[in-house]
């Protein structure tokens, strides 16, 4: 599923500079500032820098909504809030493109989960929110993908460290299957950097 935010919304707060290629191998990197939520904590969730810094990959190790046998009343709904500052050499700036958001479900007959995102620079416009479902039954890996549309990023001012705020929410209900009998629940758990939640730099320039 690939959802594609409007562009007028995406131009609230927008800087438009010329593109760029990423910066030199090395040169650009990434540190957990906060992590909050019920999905979440310092710990299990972790961010790398692909080498050739035209991603981060946030790595989540224990990100699971459930309903069902086994579960607790709240299981049923998990967000994570994170806060992450990239840092990056003078000259350049960025935004954000696409994300892929991986994970795994299992749903039983009857049973949905629903994933909603959204991310946004500190004291910027926040993008809308991603909202997808699935209806069970299901068994597999998913992916998400959301893309802004070409040319309209929100890119954080040149020469301001903002970081980087990131919303994500898992949510799993019973609907009409048998939660005293079966459990159902919605995962965004990854093993590694290629299961991970990938979002996808755009580079550009700042003005001299």
């Amino acid at each position: 599923m690939i959802s594609t935010i409007a562009a007028a919304a995406m131009a609230m707060s927008a800087v438009v500079l010329p593109p760029a290629g990423p910066p030199p191998p090395g040169e650009v990197t990434a540190e957990l500032v906060t992590v909050n939520g019920s999905g979440c904590h310092r710990g299990a969730v972790a961010v790398t820098v692909s080498p050739d810094n035209t991603t981060f990959h946030l790595i989540y190790s224990d990100y699971l909504a459930a309903v069902g046998v086994g579960t607790r009343p709240t299981d049923f709904r998990k967000n994570c809030q994170l806060s992450v500052k990239v840092n990056v050499p003078q000259g350049f700036t960025f935004g954000i493109g696409q994300v892929d958001y991986r994970g795994f479900a299992h749903l039983e007959p009857g049973a949905t989960g629903t994933l909603r995102a959204n991310h946004y620079f500190q004291g910027m416009s926040a993008t809308p929110y991603l909202s997808h479902t699935w209806q069970g039954p299901v068994d597999d890996g998913w992916l998400v993908t959301e893309t802004v549309d070409v040319g309209m990023p929100v890119v954080r001012p040149c020469g301001e460290a903002k970081d980087l705020n990131i919303n994500t929410e898992l949510r799993v209900s019973a609907g009409t299957s048998d939660p005293k009998t079966t459990t159902s629940y919605l995962a965004m758990d990854s093993t590694d950097a290629y299961t991970a939640s990938v979002y996808q730099f755009v580079w550009t320039r700042c003005p001299s």
